[in-house]
């Protein structure tokens, strides 16, 4: 009993320690994703404001 218990304790570690790498992944995936959102729509404006004032 004790052993199947050990086996399972060690088996929900490695599957947290899986998770918590996949929120991380997600995480910086979502990071980029908005800061590359950022400079295009700030390279947008501030081409029509260059342009406007031109």
């Amino acid at each position: 009993m004790t052993d199947s218990s050990e086996a399972n304790k060690e088996r929900n570690r490695e599957i947290a320690q899986n998770e918590e790498a996949k929120q991380v992944t997600g995480s910086v995936r979502v990071s980029i994703s908005a800061i590359v959102a950022v400079v295009i729509v700030g390279g947008i404006l501030f081409t029509l404001g260059w342009l406007a004032l031109k």
